[in-house]
C-alpha cells in the first residue's frame, strides 16, 4: 500500500514531510484550510498551547509547533493514526509533542484540569457528521466546548462541515467568526 505525506507548509519545520494515516478511518485538513488557520492564527500561538482534538496524523499540531506553540498535544483514538502520529513527533520535536491515544471527550477536560493548563487554543476537527456512527458528533463537541473553564481557554476552532450551522454562544464562548472553504468550515470562538 501506498503510504501518504501531508507537508508542514510554514514555520521551523517547513518542508517536513509526515505521514497520513488511512483516509478509510482519518480525513486530513485541507492545505487551504490549514493555510487559512495558520495564516489568521500565527501570531496568536506564540507561548499559547495547542491541542488537536480528533488528531489523525497530528499534522495540525506539528505545523502549531512549527509557529512558535510553546507546546502542543494531539488526542486521537484510532490506533493506527495513532501510531502514525507518534511517528510523526519522533521527526519533529517530541519533546514538546505529546499524542495520546484515547476519546477526545473524555482526554480534553481531563488535560486542561489535571495539567492546571493556561492559554489553550483548542482545535476540534472531529469526523464530518455524514460518516456512519458520528450523527451526534457536532453536539457532543457543543457540550464539551460547554463544558470547558473558559479561563484555560484563549480560543476554540472548531473545523466541520459547511451545512452544519454552530450557535452563536456555546456557554461562556461567543462565535468571533466563521470561514467556509466549500465542504469545510472553520469556526471560531473566544
Amino acid at each position: 500500500m501506498k503510504k501518504l505525506f501531508s507537508t508542514i507548509s510554514s514555520g521551523k519545520f517547513k518542508g517536513k514531510k509526515l505521514l497520513l494515516p488511512s483516509l478509510d478511518t482519518t480525513r486530513s485538513t485541507k492545505s487551504i484550510v490549514k493555510g487559512s488557520f495558520f495564516d489568521s492564527m500565527r501570531y496568536d500561538l506564540r507561548s499559547k498551547i495547542f491541542i488537536e482534538a480528533f488528531g489523525g496524523s497530528a499534522l495540525m499540531a506539528a505545523e502549531a509547533l512549527s509557529n512558535d506553540a510553546k507546546s502542543a498535544i494531539a488526542i486521537e483514538l484510532d490506533k493506527n493514526a495513532f501510531k502514525i502520529a507518534r511517528e510523526n513527533a519522533k521527526n519533529i520535536d517530541e519533546s514538546n509533542l505529546e499524542i495520546l491515544n484515547g476519546d477526545t471527550f473524555e482526554l480534553t477536560l481531563e488535560i486542561l484540569n489535571r495539567r492546571d493548563l493556561k492559554d489553550v487554543i483548542l482545535y476540534l476537527d472531529p469526523p464530518f457528521d455524514i460518516r456512519e456512527g458520528f450523527g451526534q458528533i457536532y453536539e457532543k463537541c457543543i457540550n464539551l466546548i460547554r463544558n470547558l473553564d473558559k479561563k484555560r481557554i484563549y480560543m476554540v476552532v472548531i473545523e466541520h462541515i459547511s451545512s452544519y450551522q454552530f450557535p452563536e454562544d456555546i456557554g461562556k464562548f461567543t462565535l468571533q467568526k466563521s470561514k467556509k472553504f466549500g465542504n469545510t468550515t472553520l469556526t471560531y470562538y473566544s
